[in-house]
Order: C-alpha cells, then structure tokens, then sequence
C-alpha cells in the first residue's frame, strides 16, 4: 500500500511542477466525490488573531537569539535518508523543532524555538543549519508564501492561542503542543515539490536574521488595494466556476464540519479521560487503607488497590496517545479545512478580476486604440494567470487529498492499536487478581467435609 500512496504524490508532483492541468476522474471522486455525505454540524472554539503577543512563562530568561550556521559534512554518518521500496531517497531535507526558550523585552514576553535543518541539496551552502525563530517569523513565511502561490494548499500552522484554554498557554503543555504543530508545518512545506523550493523558505532556515527581508515586499498602499479589489471581486463573485472546483468547495464544507465534530468530541475524550485518571489516582489508595483496618480482607483489599494503580498508569499511557498522536492530528486537519476554502476563494478572485476586466473589453467603445491594446494584454494576462492558478490547485488538491488519507490512516490506526493493547493490559490485570482469590481445590473439600 506504501507504493502505491508513493506513486500517487509523484504523479501530483510532477504534475503541478511541470504546470500541466488535470486529475483523472477517479482521483477527483476520491478527493472530491463526497456530495452525499450528511451535514454534522460542530463548535470550533474561540480564537483571537493577536498580532505578536506570545506566551507568557514563569521561567523567563534572557538570551542571545543568535543563529549559528555549521561547517559542512558528511550527511552519511549523521543522519539517515528515508527511502521508498526500490531503495530511492525520497527526503533530502530535514527539520527539527525544538529548544523552546522564554525571551523577556521590556513589552512583551515571547518563546523562540530553535530551528534545526540537515540537508543534502546542492543548492544550500551547508549541510546544516541551526537559527532560532519566533511564532511572527513563521507567519511571515507563510504570508511570503500565499503571496507567491495564492492556490497552492499551504498546511496550517497553530492558533495564536485558544481563547477557551487561554490558562493553558502559560504552561510547558501549550509550548510543546506549539512545538509539535509548528515542526509538523515545516515538515510539510519541506515534503512539497514546489513550496520546498521556495527562496523565502530558504531564508527561513538558513539566515540569521529575517528584518530585513522582512522588509521586502508590497507596500501599505498596494495591500490596502489588493485587499480591497478582493472584497469586490468576493461580493461580484463569479458566473462560471468549473464544476471540479465546485466539488472542491463542497467538499471542504463537508470535511469542515466533520472534522470540527470529531475535533470537538475528541477534546471532550481527552478531558473526561483526565478526569478518570485522577479519580484513579485516588480510589486506589483507598483501598491500600481500608486493608489496614480489615485484618481478614486485606489480602483482596491490596490487590484491588494494586489493580487500580496499575490500570491508572495504562489509562495514563493511553491518554498521552491520545494527546501525543489523534488529538494534533485531527485538529490540524480541522485548520486545514479553513485553508482548503481560502484558497478556493483566491482562485475565485483571480477569475472573477478576469471576467470583469474581460467584460470591460467586450463593451469597450472607446475610440483610442492604444487604450484597448493596454486592455487586451490585460485580458491575455489575466486569462494565463487563471490558467495557471486552475492547473496549480488541480496538482496540488491531488497532492493534498492523498498526503491528508495518510496522515489520518496513521493516526486512526494507531489510536486503534493502542486501544486494544490498553484494554488487553487492563483485563489481564483483572483476570490476575480473579485467579489469585480462587479457593484451592484441597480447601473447599476441606470445608465440605470437616474432620470429627
């Protein structure tokens, strides 16, 4: 089953590397043929869009910030390359996520994590990379990277904060959720054909300091007008849109509300699990104290209490799957769903400024040819560029549909796993203790049949 999800994503690769449109009509049922499936209607929770404010940590410290770039050398000996069935690297690019550090400034306190790059292109001066980013540097990246490819399916990265778990985001839980989810976002863009070889992911992981390229780009005046052009183009809307991309729209409606359900009952798994094992906690030592006062039962009254301590930390085991592996998972695919409806409202805007500038064309009646000459190239231009914004998210929806399968099979299949294996362990703890209260054979006939 590996090669053929392997074939799959190199077919979606080179077709959106090589700009040539179309998806079989088997891959588009697969990815977008779920008209039928019922509307599950669910609560996202609350987030605010805060614009640098970070977290906020009792253990604040100082510290430098500086990136450091090491010398080359052999990737052979330090690392190993994943490889397919027949034995071909299919990686060349590494990342880890780690080290997250408290910065404290006069206004603000805010978490920088260390950026880790192991690579073996020939394009980069290094064999490795180490810089420190903060939470704004990855949305820069990601806003340099929408900017570039509108229609391309970029992966999410975390909420700013969780309005609902706001507390949360003081403790070391909330940073290494962060940490886990902002690795998982690099390590997507890295495994994409077009976003990996990107200039600006590039300067991510490889430059010491991102203000000046930051500074790079549109100015004020210019975003104010593309934002503007876009809220027209959005209450215009478009006459035509290909039937393929009205299954798409569908159908991220559709994986939207199933997925905020699931996300939604997942959490509220997760929380009455916490619960359970705190009340674990507590009943078995209980019983560890009722068996001192039970002269005569304190032999069964210890083993229960053993019993529950070692199904607590089975339950706790459990809980962290759930924590570690489902819950991330689902709920990135939940912010995922978001993505796949703004990007099908980029390739909107793009045909629908088009169609305007097209129609301008056809009623035009001004008598100046040079004015209708400027006016067909703008048509011409914008015909290609809806062209090429059509065949770059026909890819790159392939693309995504196979990797999202994958990465919720996994994780499905290893919550399934851990489930057997968790009430598999707690049975047998029972059936230990139900074995080691069974009467002896000898001493019910003894009871039976006393002596005179």
């Amino acid at each position: 089953m590996g090669s053929r999800w392997e074939a799959e994503w190199k077919h979606s690769c080179a077709t959106a590397a090589l700009g040539r449109g179309g998806v079989s009509p088997a891959d588009r049922g697969s990815c977008v043929g779920t008209r039928c499936v019922a509307d599950l209607s669910g609560e996202v929770l609350d987030l605010e869009d805060d614009e640098d404010l970070e977290v906020f940590s009792k253990k604040a410290s100082r510290a430098s910030g500086r990136s450091v770039v090491h010398p080359p050398r052999s990737m052979v000996n330090q690392y190993r390359l994943e490889e397919d069935e027949g034995g071909v690297t299919t990686k060349d690019i590494f990342i880890t996520v780690d080290h997250p550090e408290s910065h404290v400034t006069a206004i603000e306190t805010f978490i920088v994590y260390r950026v880790l790059t192991r690579t073996t292109r020939g394009d980069f001066d290094s064999s490795e990379y180490e810089v420190q980013r903060r939470y704004q540097d990855f949305l820069w990246l990601k806003g340099k990277l929408e900017e570039a490819h509108p229609t391309l399916i970029i992966h999410p990265l975390p909420e700013k904060f969780v309005m609902k778990g706001m507390v949360e985001r003081f403790n070391e839980d909330f940073i290494e959720t962060r940490r886990r989810a902002l690795q998982t976002f690099l390590s997507k863009l890295a495994e994409h054909p077009l976003l990996s070889q990107s200039p600006q992911f590039k300067v991510f992981l490889t430059e010491q300091e991102l203000t000046a390229h930051k500074k790079q780009g549109p100015n004020f005046l210019s975003r104010v007008g593309a934002a503007v052009r876009g809220v027209t183009f959005s209450v215009r809307g478009v006459r035509s849109r290909p039937e393929e991309f009205e299954a798409m729209q569908e159908y991220a409606d559709h994986f939207g509300n199933k997925m905020a359900s699931l996300d939604k009952i997942t959490q509220r798994i997760v929380k009455e699990q916490k619960e359970y094992l705190e009340e674990l906690s507590q009943y078995g030592p209980l019983y560890a104290q009722w068996a001192d006062l039970e002269t005569e039962l304190t032999e069964p009254l210890r083993g229960v209490a053993g019993c529950l301590d070692l199904c607590g930390r089975e339950t706790e085991e459990q809980l962290h799957h759930l924590t570690e592996v489902l819950e991330p998972t689902l709920h990135q695919y939940l912010l995922c769903a978001d993505t796949l409806k703004t990007v099908l409202r980029r390739r909107d805007h793009i045909q629908a400024e088009f169609e305007a500038k097209n129609d301008a064309l056809t009623s035009s009646s001004s008598s100046k040819k040079v004015d209708l000459e400027t006016l067909k190239e703008e048509v011409a231009c914008l015909e290609e560029r809806v062209e090429n914004a059509n065949t770059a998210l026909r890819g790159d929806w392939s693309r995504w549909g196979g990797s999202m399968r994958t990465d919720l099979r996994d994780s499905l299949v290893a919550t399934a796993h851990k489930n057997v294996d968790y009430y598999e362990k707690c049975l047998a703890v029972w059936e230990t203790f139900l074995l080691s209260q069974k009467t002896p054979p000898c001493q019910e006939e003894d009871g039976a049949h006393p002596t005179t």
